[in-house]
């Protein structure tokens, strides 16, 4: 297993254990207390404690180099266990606007605790701790799954800071805020939900390569002097990687071997510099 698994193994369990940790916390203090914004906090941490289990099953997956069976390997189990995570979001936003809603409702008080700015303040360092490690490793290994993650991190951190809000406005008999901020968790949850799905669903359609990294694999080829002309570039999604086939139009007075040697130093040059690429097929033709 390469590095790149290794390290997203590691994130992926911290994110197992913190969630859990969080979840049993924040769970006992919103039950004891009726706050809903709690308990919505609470179910949120559910829903990244099955979302750092698939991160982690994901990337087991997908480290599996190919074989007769999967040709181009299994990195797309990312983006199915990413599509996983968004459809397990949706329903946690579901069941958890639907009972803040009625909390706004009928005016549910809770009961003020300390435990509860505890809770909060505690969730708020455990989630800033558990964002610092996944968006540094989403980002150097360009995983989509740790970017969900991170992405969710980041937004609990938001989410429960407005959660210590209302519970300090709480003191002040303002109890209406704590089914109102309840419904902003929930909805953040189906905002971030959409997020993932979106970006997991266009890899697995074959969503065309972005064209910042299309450029850098057309500005390699125009440094080829013996090109003429490129046509038919196609980029098929294979996990976080690309693989890329395109015409090229040579002069033929040149050998068989003589052009193809000048695709097969290409197709080397891509993938050496380029790290979206994982294979490069080229087709020559004479002009």
């Amino acid at each position: 297993m390469n590095e790149r698994f290794k390290k997203i193994k590691i994130a992926s369990l911290l994110g197992i254990l913190g969630n859990f940790f969080l979840l049993i916390l924040k769970g006992s203090i919103g039950v004891f207390t009726q706050s809903q914004a709690m308990l919505a906090d609470a179910f949120n941490s559910l829903s990244d404690v099955f979302s750092s289990f698939m991160t982690f099953i994901g990337n087991k997956i997908a480290s599996k180099p190919q074989d007769e069976d999967h040709n181009l390997g299994h990195g797309k189990a990312e983006y199915i266990y990413s599509m996983i995570i968004s459809i397990a979001m949706f329903l946690l936003f579901y069941s958890s606007f639907k009972s803040s809603l009625l909390s706004l409702l009928f005016q549910k008080k809770f009961i003020f605790s300390k435990w509860l700015i505890i809770g909060c303040l505690i969730t708020i360092a455990v989630k800033f701790f558990l964002f610092l490690i996944t968006n540094a490793y989403s980002k150097k290994y360009k995983n989509v799954l740790l970017k969900a993650n991170a992405k969710d991190h980041r937004n609990d951190c938001v989410i429960t800071s407005c959660t210590l809000l209302s519970c300090l406005l709480s003191m002040y008999q303002l109890y209406f805020l704590d089914g109102i901020v309840g419904i902003f968790i929930s909805l953040w949850i189906f905002i971030t939900a959409l997020q993932i799905f979106m970006e997991s669903y266009n890899v697995l359609m074959d969503k065309a390569m972005d064209n910042e990294t299309k450029e850098k694999v057309f500005s390699i080829i125009n440094n080829y002097k013996e090109i003429k002309k490129v046509n038919h570039f196609n980029a098929t999604p294979v996990g976080y990687k690309y693989q890329i086939s395109f015409t090229i139009f040579v002069d033929g007075n040149l050998s068989t071997f003589e052009s193809h040697e000048i695709a097969n130093a290409l197709e080397d040059e891509i993938e050496e510099k380029i790290d979206e690429v994982y294979l490069t097929v080229i087709h020559v033709n004479p002009i």
